[in-house]
């Protein structure tokens, strides 16, 4: 298969000057961060005073490249940034990924020259976007921030991230006190909600056709790894499709974290008539069917969609494991350890939610609008707000 072309940028833009609308680079590497930046970028896009730069980069444009074409369906891709290399997944290969991303970046910017850059939570496609424009003496906006979660290296990341960054869109009033704690000035914080929530209400039910051509699932397995050995990961994922047991599911890929080739064994491993396996689902279906088995299926797993999307929709879910330990969550989550038995105790609870009693913290779906809106307003030619200081007590309280 000939993929995209990444040799290069997409397209070439001209410089800025006085009149010109306000350019925003918003930078995306992985599939779940797309459908979190995608309500962002269309607020940028109906906003007259801003223009939208979508850069492309990290694990979107590892073959085959399916969330690439996704993103190109939906927007000009005015760059991208090749960063992991098929088949090699480890922890150092991400160094050498990060490293790469960072001077593809600083190119990319360079040439762009954006008036402020935009990227969102703690993955390493991010953190390089986050390092080389501070480096390159750029505003940066961090969406996201603040978020306690374990992941792989991932806490260190967002909050890394946090402080390289210029102007904060917390998802919730506690990531927004956390960041001010780490010494950001209040005026820079703003609590927005998770654009995660935006436009979930617009999306309908899977229809039966659509859902009996994945199997007709009672149950989705999304289970990411911690960069853990691949056998311990196997052994967890096994866990959890043993106990989904005699339950119809679909088991979808996870992403490339080191880790990743131990999930894959288990659900390569996994056969019977109900078990259905996909690398992907667009996010539009994924919440189409997530709103389906609303109130009579589960979602089981440690993609932070439950914690968040699935709050939202009312879904029950299953948290496995430590990979979302602290992350904030929804009255419809279930904790369970990497057993068979608590898995499939925590399944029984969570297909008893109530969807329609769900409570969650991440905001009233307009995140996209209100980021957009502090964008357009935000004083970026004040030179002060490059200038990274710890905040005083005086200007935590403003």
């Amino acid at each position: 298969m000939i993929g995209p072309d990444w040799s290069g940028p997409q397209r070439d833009v001209p410089r800025a000057n006085e009149n010109s609308r306000r350019r925003v680079a918003v930078v995306t590497g992985t599939r779940a961060e797309f459908g979190l930046l995608e309500p962002v970028m269309r607020a940028v896009e109906r906003e007259p005073t801003l223009e939208l730069l979508v850069v492309a980069a990290g694990s979107h444009l590892v073959q085959p490249a399916l969330t690439f074409k996704e993103i190109k369906r939906e927007f000009e891709v005015v760059d991208s940034i090749p960063m992991q290399t098929v088949g090699k997944v480890g922890r150092w290969h991400d160094v050498e990924a990060v490293g790469k991303g960072v001077s593809r970046f600083g190119r990319s910017f360079e040439r762009l020259k954006p008036d402020i850059v935009l990227v969102l939570g703690d993955r390493i496609e991010a953190f390089a976007a986050a390092s080389a424009a501070s480096i390159g003496g750029l505003p940066l906006a961090h969406v996201h921030g603040g978020d306690l979660a374990e992941g792989v290296a991932d806490e260190a990341m967002r909050h890394a991230i946090t402080k390289l960054a210029h102007l904060h869109f917390a998802a919730t009033e506690a990531s927004g006190a956390r960041i001010r704690r780490m010494g950001e000035p209040a005026q820079r914080v703003f609590i927005t909600g998770s654009p995660a929530i935006d436009g979930l209400d617009r999306v309908e039910p899977m229809s039966d056709q659509h859902a009996d051509e994945l199997g007709d699932p009672e149950a989705v397995l999304l289970m990411h790894p911690i960069g853990r050995p691949d056998e311990v990961e196997e052994a967890a994922a096994t866990a959890a499709i043993e106990a989904i047991g005699p339950r119809r599911a679909l088991l979808l890929s996870p992403n490339l974290d080191p880790g990743r080739r131990g999930i894959a064994r288990a659900i390569v491993a996994a056969s019977g008539p109900g078990l259905t396996t996909r690398d992907h689902l667009p996010r539009k279906q994924f919440v189409a069917l997530l709103k389906r088995l609303a109130g009579r299926g589960v979602l089981v797993g440690n993609s932070s969609g439950g914690l968040i999307e699935g709050g939202a929709i009312g879904i029950g879910v299953v948290n496995i494991g430590d990979r979302q330990s602290q992350r904030e969550r929804g009255t419809n989550v279930v904790d369970a350890r990497e057993t068979v038995e608590s898995i499939a105790e925590a399944i029984d609870r969570a297909v008893r939610v109530d969807a329609t009693a769900v409570e969650h913290p991440f905001g009233r779906g307009d995140a996209g609008a209100r980021i957009a809106g502090h964008l357009k307003e935000a004083p970026l030619e004040v030179a002060s707000l490059l200038r990274k200081r710890w905040a005083t007590s005086d200007q935590d309280s403003a």
